[in-house]
């Protein structure tokens, strides 16, 4: 695809969102249907408390950081659409770091595009900013710190990792791998970090999964754990993270703890949704869950994670796709606007997948899609219809579980596993012996 180039798509794509957002305003007015994700309805009112000097946690759901609130402060004063051109922003931004980040391991230019194409031409993840989701916003700060991270900023990613745990709590289960990945054979002081390329990546993808086992075991990684990189990583991340906790906390007390961060801890929703937690939950809706009734769905998630981390770490974005595949699969609550948290990062591992689309990718796709939308029937008939079809849904859930399953097995077993990171120090003492 010569004739297209990629500032032309980044051009075409912001135009097209312009047009879905106006579109929006639109059905929103003529339609019983509207446009706009409910969410960001909930938005606006809290921004426009804000606004008027009150708590965003008057707002009655809105269980986010203050920072979101007071981006879409301009929702009340400029026009109602203002947060939907930030979060498509956000959306274009995403595909552009897309870019740089495969452009600095030397991908090819078409497959350059293609992978971007994933993202921007994406009909969930574009619908998904216009619609006023503010998940562009954060996929656009985790792209942002894997670019800080290849570009030896440690600083700048602990500070942009600090932020965006605290904006959306999820990514603190990228904290250990980022931890792992800043090791002192790859980050040494005074030096930028050398990137393995795409095509020695390639040629050597068997060698490499075997030398990176070997130099990055699990008892290796814990005995250099605390090195300067990962010292000064933790302290900045977590000073970020604390000051703007604390911040809040003063401004908006346990109001603000609670509705922010410890809900999203002990979350449990007898709404349908995804989850395979979701009928359980609604059975023993009248009962109250203890804290460690809450946190012990966790353990499935956590056990998967650790495994992941400790086989895929220093291949940080593949780690963190699998992770976040897992993490969304395993949940307590599963709804449709997770699924971009890992978009996002789907096309940073595409020209390291061996997979063909024509059979094995569209396989792929048809399965999830097909699980999906199996779920999707019996979620209609029970929301629409009135039926009662809780246990089909939560059948249906159990498919799902396996389709995401089914499709982390598919994407690992046709990987080739290749580290971000060349390993400086290992390589120089091998050119020392040589020479001795």
């Amino acid at each position: 695809m010569k004739w297209l180039k990629i500032r032309t798509l980044l051009l075409l794509s912001a135009i097209f969102r312009v047009i879905l957002i106006v579109y929006g305003e639109w059905q929103d007015t003529h339609m019983e249907v509207r446009y706009t994700d409910v969410d960001y309805l909930v938005f606006s009112d809290a921004a426009s408390l804000m606004a008027n000097g009150e708590s965003p946690y008057k707002r009655t759901t809105y269980r986010y950081s203050p920072l979101l609130a007071f981006l879409l402060t301009p929702n009340s004063f400029i026009h109602r659409s203002w947060g939907k051109f930030i979060f498509s922003a956000a959306d274009l931004f995403v595909g552009s770091f897309i870019q740089y980040i495969l452009k600095k391991r030397e991908v090819p230019e078409d497959m350059c595009l293609y992978s971007v194409m994933v993202w921007l031409l994406n009909p969930f993840t574009f619908t998904i900013g216009t619609r006023g989701n503010c998940e562009p916003i954060v996929c656009a700060m985790i792209l942002w710190i894997i670019i800080c991270l290849i570009n030896g900023n440690i600083v700048q990613a602990a500070f942009w990792y600090g932020l965006v745990v605290h904006f959306r709590i999820y990514p603190i289960i990228y904290a250990l791998p980022i931890v792992l990945v800043l090791d002192p054979h790859s980050f040494q002081s005074g030096q930028k970090p050398c990137l393995v390329n795409w095509k020695s990546s390639q040629d050597n993808a068997s060698h490499g999964r075997k030398e990176v086992s070997e130099v990055y075991g699990v008892l290796t990684a814990l005995k250099t754990i605390f090195t300067r990189g990962r010292i000064m990583f933790a302290m900045v991340s977590g000073s970020v993270f604390m000051l703007c906790t604390g911040l809040f906390f003063y401004l908006y007390r346990w109001e603000f703890l609670n509705e922010a961060l410890l809900y999203h801890l002990t979350r449990t929703d007898p709404r349908h949704n995804f989850s395979i937690y979701f009928y359980h939950i609604y059975l023993h809706v009248e009962h109250e869950f203890s804290v460690v009734e809450k946190l012990i769905s966790f353990l499935p998630q956590l056990i998967v994670q650790l495994v992941l981390i400790i086989r895929f770490a220093q291949d940080l974005p593949f780690c963190l796709f699998l992770q976040t595949v897992a993490f969304v699969a395993f949940n307590k609550v599963i709804t449709a606007q997770y699924f971009v948290w890992f978009f996002c990062l789907l096309p940073l591992i595409l020209p390291w997948s061996k997979m063909k689309l024509k059979w094995e990718g569209l396989s792929c796709v048809l399965l999830w899609m097909g699980a999906q939308t199996h779920w999707l029937l019996w979620g209609y008939l029970l929301e629409f219809k009135g039926k009662n079809v809780f246990l089909q849904l939560w059948l249906a859930g159990l498919v799902f579980l396996a389709a995401n399953s089914f499709l982390l097995i598919m994407f690992i077993r046709h990987h080739k596993y290749s580290p971000v990171f060349k390993q400086l120090a290992r390589a120089t003492s091998g050119n020392r012996d040589k020479s001795e």
